[in-house]
């Protein structure tokens, strides 16, 4: 508990809000001390000011200050303060707290806040709380404003902490059900996700981590064809070698040069597997050779037609290019050649007898774009995302005679983008596919 995360909100967010109020607290007690100070001091004053007049007018009156004592408890009561008159010689003749009269100003007084005056001469002066300590009153006030400054403060202190604990209740409870789909894929349960319920950084973070869920189970559904796939593909050649080796152990037949031949032929497919996979993981891991140099990629895609166009013939297709001349990329030549290459062999793969390939290149910004298109019978737009993964096979059912183990688009994959370039694929059931590929145009050709 002490180290959750909720926990630590609630920590921060009450820290956070005691610092605020307790500073918003003392500015405001001390603003509203002193404006309230100031107010009292010249309300006063300007009472004061004209009981001193009615005092002086009362003295040329009397002529004495006789009524010094009753007035000064009069304007005491109006202003709410402790007046003191003193005459001109400094003895006290009126107290409104009755404990000055007859003794003499003080040393240690403050100055008079006013004169009395009679026809312009000074006969007596006015003090205000001339002996000090705080006004009653003023105290009184002033503590019913702190106290509701502090009852403020602690209700909005307690509202804060609790609209802190809703909100750490609706940013922690997707967390917590990420971390409760995160454990149960690490016990190897691919298929929790999370609910998406928001658009914020929450949100996103969920969809992102339901993204990566639905990549893992794909890959390890990949994996799991993957171990299927090469088995297969590794069973076939090996029982047939197997049976050629223990009929000839038999005496049932001869180890002839047809049998050789029939022997090589499966060992070829086991050495073209082992390659692709070897290639390909070389490619993964960034440890594929290039050689880049200038390539006319014209040149390229007509050489790939002519070492195609025997199998082409045989099979009744059609084969044509569209590409402008000059179209130069740098490039590893080798590689771009067995680029064209599997995307040809695939394309008379799945290309019915009397239909129509094409390679077409072009242009586009700083990348030369080739593809080749075949009239074949399409892709369903379910599989177009994942054709160019390790291993993928619309048809399950093909064998590696009739399309191979699902390496040739990979390898094309991986071959391009160690180059610096993009793959794709269009394709539209019933009416073909065009996988086409991007090069780093050559600046300088």
């Amino acid at each position: 508990m002490w180290r959750s995360l909720r926990f630590r909100l609630l920590m921060a967010t009450i820290l956070v809000v005691l610092v605020a109020v307790s500073f918003t607290s003392l500015i405001a007690s001390s603003t509203t001390a002193g404006t309230f100070r100031h107010f009292v001091r010249h309300d006063r004053e300007d009472r004061i000011q004209r009981f001193a007049t009615v005092l002086g007018a009362v003295y040329a009156q009397a002529q004495s200050w006789e009524m010094a004592q009753p007035m000064a408890e009069g304007i005491g009561t109006l202003v709410d303060a402790r007046i003191v008159v003193a005459d001109v010689n400094g003895n006290v003749v009126g107290d409104s707290g009755r404990e000055l009269v007859g003794k003499t100003v003080g040393a240690n007084w403050p100055a008079p806040l006013v004169d009395v005056a009679v026809d312009g001469v000074t006969v007596g002066r006015l003090y205000l709380n001339p002996t000090g300590g705080p006004q009653v009153a003023d105290m009184a006030f002033m503590r019913t404003v702190n106290r509701s400054i502090v009852l403020g403060a602690l209700i909005g202190s307690l509202v804060a902490v609790i609209v802190m604990l809703a909100i750490s209740h609706r940013i922690i409870q997707p967390v917590e059900r990420l971390t409760a789909a995160a454990h149960q894929m690490e016990k190897g349960d691919l298929t929790a996700r999370v609910n998406v319920q928001s658009s914020d950084e929450i949100g996103q973070l969920a969809r992102a981590f339901n993204a990566m869920a639905n990549g893992l189970a794909r890959q390890e559904q990949l994996r799991r064809n993957m171990v299927s796939d090469v088995a297969h593909e590794l069973r076939t050649p090996l029982t047939n070698i197997r049976g050629y080796l223990e009929a000839v152990q038999d005496g049932v037949m001869p180890l002839d040069t047809a049998l050789a031949d029939n022997l090589y032929e499966e060992a070829m497919l086991l050495n073209r597997l082992a390659d692709d996979l070897q290639e390909l993981a070389l490619a993964e891991a960034g440890q594929l050779r290039l050689e880049r140099q200038p390539v006319d990629i014209g040149e390229m895609a007509q050489a790939a037609a002519e070492a195609v166009r025997p199998q082409v013939d045989a099979r009744g297709l059609r084969l044509s290019l569209d590409m402008p001349p000059g179209l130069w990329v740098e490039a590893d030549a080798h590689r771009v050649a067995q680029v064209l290459r599997n995307l040809l062999n695939n394309a008379m793969d799945f290309t019915p007898r009397g239909g129509q390939i094409t390679i077409a290149a072009r242009r586009e910004g700083a990348f030369v774009c080739m593809e080749v298109r075949d009239t074949g019978p399409g892709i369903a737009p379910e599989h177009l995302p994942y054709v160019f993964e390790r291993f993928y096979r619309a048809d399950k059912s093909r064998a590696r005679t009739t399309g191979g183990a699902g390496l040739g688009l990979a390898i094309v994959k991986q071959l391009i983008e160690v180059q610096g370039g993009r793959v794709w694929v269009n394709s539209t059931l019933g009416a073909g596919s065009a996988f086409g590929f991007a090069l780093p145009i050559l600046v300088h050709a």
